[in-house]
């Protein structure tokens, strides 16, 4: 089967294994997008332990825009990083503003996917996963995100060129699949890499997709065909 087929069929195996994911409760997209900044190279605890703390230190984003940025950064500690990410967020909150007038972010969902996706990557500290999870999550506009699960999961079943970056992954892996598919694939093959496809030791015999998966017949035959 070719790259389209064996994305489809690994969609439907696990949704046949986990069912249709349903995640938290959408932020509105301003909050989603300091979110996904504050989730950069942490973990999901981390980011949300910062995020809680920022927010009941600053209960309004102009706050946040206004505030000493070292008042920021304690606040944000939790996630790592935070004295890169505490000016990168209020950066972006002044820039918005300077832009629009406020920090109103609704505006975006009258726009066109590409039309808003182009302009979140204007930002300095939003690239392409940032964007996209700001589109399918906040404004439920067809786009898939590709976190650092993802890009190994999809790389170990041999659906993606073995050297693609990170970046390229986004458009490349959003092709293959239905844009319906996005929300529950993305989610899916994030808990597939968390549980079973781990970057040490990955479980592959309990694995849904091990007839399917190109890693898996490498280690059992020495051919990427399964």
């Amino acid at each position: 089967m070719d790259n389209q087929e064996k994305a489809f069929a690994i969609h439907q195996k696990l949704m046949d294994t986990y069912g249709y994911p349903n995640w938290r409760n959408p932020f509105p997209p301003l909050d989603e997008l300091v979110s996904t900044i504050l989730s950069q190279n942490t973990n999901d605890t981390n980011r949300d332990r910062a995020f809680e703390s920022l927010i009941a230190k600053f209960p309004s984003w102009e706050q946040v825009r206004d505030a000493e940025i070292q008042a920021i950064i304690a606040a944000i500690r939790p996630a790592g990083l935070a004295n890169q990410k505490g000016p990168r967020i209020q950066n972006l909150l002044k820039e918005i503003t300077k832009q629009r007038g406020s920090l109103d972010l609704s505006f975006l969902s009258e726009m066109s996917t590409d039309e808003a996706r182009q302009w979140l990557l204007q930002f300095k500290g939003v690239g392409p996963k940032t964007a996209a999870i700001v589109l399918q999550f906040s404004l439920d506009k067809p786009a898939f995100p590709v976190d650092t699960h993802i890009y190994r999961v999809s790389g170990r079943l041999g659906i993606r060129p073995e050297k693609m970056n990170p970046e390229k992954a986004h458009e490349y892996l959003a092709a293959l699949l239905p844009e319906e598919t996005y929300y529950p694939a993305h989610l899916n093959l994030i808990r597939l890499g968390r549980e079973i496809c781990q970057a040490r030791n990955p479980r592959c015999q309990e694995c849904p997709l091990n007839d399917i998966c190109s890693y898996y017949a490498i280690q059992q035959t020495g051919s990427p065909d399964p």
